[in-house]
């Protein structure tokens, strides 16, 4: 069988950190909780045929990229984090071709009561400058 292109999507769903980020004084002393999603298009063909790491992206590595982001930084917005996040994933593997990522804060302080907020950012490597 012939095939000129392939196209697969690892994701990680609801990776959840403390953390001390948010507009108010009181977030950054107390924290809270983040939940982040990852989605990275990604041809893992090769990968699948041979059963090989190598040939896609870990996720335990973007894990940890995702866990060193959220936690040894302090932001202000949870798109900063997202867009953080998103830009660090796709530069640590040339394999990924777009990546989504999402972040929720929980009980976020709006007034009244918010399971959470969320962000989403999206890039892929077209959107790069050349």
């Amino acid at each position: 069988m012939s095939v000129t292109a392939a196209r697969g999507t690892i994701r990680l769903i609801n990776a959840v950190f403390y953390a001390h980020h948010g507009v108010m004084k009181e977030e950054h002393r107390v924290g809270g909780r983040f939940e982040v999603d990852v989605e990275a298009d990604v041809d893992f063909a090769e990968a699948a045929k041979h059963d090989d790491l190598s040939k896609t992206v870990d996720y335990e590595r973007v894990y940890g990229d995702v866990q060193r982001i959220i936690t040894q930084n302090k932001f202000y917005l949870i798109e900063r984090l997202a867009y953080l996040i998103a830009r660090q994933v796709l530069e640590s593997s040339t394999m990924t071709r777009r990546v989504a990522v999402t972040v929720r804060k929980s009980n976020p302080p709006v007034g009244g009561p918010c399971d959470c907020a969320e962000a989403t950012f999206e890039i892929s490597r077209n959107d790069e400058p050349g």
